[in-house]
């Protein structure tokens, strides 16, 4: 058995009244922080009779809560005029406020409804009336919880609702002559109102953060496409550049036996244009194979260009698609990039047809007028809605690995819609580099 003696009364006491403090600041935690928004409430709403609508509520409360509740008081409850004026403006007035800071506002009434349950004990016709909240408090009690449950968070609106059942508790325990139970039936109707109202905020907030975040996903499907053909255009040109630096690094090296009488200089430059060549072509067979890491077979065969756009119109004709090619491309050479990326063009474009209009008439042309490389790729309307067709490859981006193909060789893409249901396609690429900048001096 313990020796230590029993508390003494006033250390009960004590303990009682600090556990009381701790349970009391633990319930206004919440009431004290601010709120996360000052923001009116429904000012985000699209319509303006919407963003109006909870201050015609607010002001419709008042006007008509506000003279009911000052007659009530002095000719109900007997209550001094000027008190009765004061409780009444304070109950009511801050309605208003509760647009923008439901918090605020319900500090204010909370303590003014308290002020008024006390005012009215020594009220002279209180016995046999509503006590401690009056009739017109329960209703302004009530519009203000809707507000407030719209705005705060979970853990606010249940110290709300506690804060309220215990004021209606201490006032019954003070005076069960004059109580009638309707803190009882505040406590209920407060419950219900939060309840609901807060699952009307949790579910706005839920839709919002929903579409944010379908917002950012869609953003980041875009980024990543674009980088995955920047990856692919990247894999192609591969093949195109390190066909010059091969052919660099071949001169280079036979320079000193195709040409008598290099002087030692001369060859020893020779070397180290080799050399570098090399050097380089190595570097870029690295970086291909971390571009090929995810690659496929079909990325090793060699690059195609124009002289394969027939067979992409006929693998078009067979996918059931009454493809036509007019072609007249430039008497020089074409640019390896510009041939490449114009087939690629042609093969989206007809991709997107087959997928998109199955069945549509399509025109493709490629003419030239010896500065610029054209590329025009006309379908008409689908001849019946039917199930996409995905029987026809493309390289897996469309419009945006166009727009890049092109951007890359300095070139211009018009893309779009035609009144008859059909879509468009015209590419221009520059059959010779752009000029750089000019030199400002």
């Amino acid at each position: 058995m313990s020796d230590t003696p029993p508390p003494h009364p006033p250390d009960l006491r004590r303990r009682a009244l600090h556990t009381a403090r701790r349970g009391w600041g633990f319930l206004t935690a919440d009431l004290r922080a601010p709120s996360a928004s000052t923001a009116p409430l429904l000012g985000t709403a699209r319509r303006q009779w919407l963003r109006a609508l909870p201050y015609v509520v607010a002001f419709a409360g008042v006007a008509a809560l506000l003279p009911v509740t000052i007659n009530v008081l002095t000719n109900g409850y007997g209550l001094n005029g000027a008190l009765a004026g004061a409780l009444a403006t304070a109950q009511t007035a801050p309605l208003l406020l509760a647009v923008t800071r439901p918090l605020k506002a319900w500090w204010i009434i909370y303590t003014a409804d308290v002020l008024g349950a006390v005012a009215l004990m020594g009220a002279d016709r209180t016995e046999g009336l509503a006590w401690p909240w009056t009739p017109m408090v329960v209703v302004g009690y009530l519009l203000l919880m809707a507000f407030v449950g719209l705005r705060e968070p979970r853990r606010t609106l249940a110290a709300v609702w506690l804060a309220t059942g215990v004021a209606g508790l201490v006032f019954e325990l003070i005076s069960q002559t004059l109580s009638d139970g309707v803190h009882v039936l505040l406590f209920v109707l407060t419950g219900v109102v939060l309840v609901v109202t807060g699952a009307l905020r949790e579910r706005g907030d839920a839709q919002r953060r929903l579409v944010a975040q379908e917002t950012i996903s869609e953003a980041e499907r875009a980024r990543r496409t674009l980088l995955e053909e920047r990856t692919r255009i990247a894999r192609e040109l591969h093949d195109v550049v390190a066909h010059h630096m091969s052919v660099i690094t071949v001169q280079a090296d036979s320079a000193p036996y195709r040409i008598e009488g290099l002087p030692p200089a001369a060859q020893e430059e020779f070397a180290a244009i080799a050399a570098g060549a090399r050097e380089s072509l190595n570097e870029m067979r690295r970086l291909l194979t971390v571009l090929r890491s995810e690659g496929t077979e079909g990325e090793l065969a060699p690059q195609p260009g124009l002289s394969r756009v027939q067979q992409l119109v006929e693998a078009a004709v067979r996918a059931g698609v009454p493809a036509e090619l007019t072609m007249s491309p430039p008497a020089g050479a074409v640019p390896q990039s510009v041939d490449l990326s114009a087939y690629r063009i042609v093969q989206e474009a007809l991709s997107n047809v087959v997928r998109h209009a199955p069945g549509a008439s399509t025109r493709v042309s490629i003419t030239s007028d010896g500065a610029q490389l054209m590329v025009l790729v006309v379908n008409g309307p689908a001849e019946e809605r039917a199930a996409p067709l995905e029987s026809h490859p493309g390289t897996g981006h469309g419009l945006v690995g166009m727009r890049e193909r092109v951007r890359l060789t300095g070139g211009r893409l018009d893309t779009g819609p035609l009144p008859d249901g059909g879509f468009t396609v015209a590419a221009q690429l520059p059959l010779t580099p752009p000029a750089g900048p000019k030199d400002p001096s």
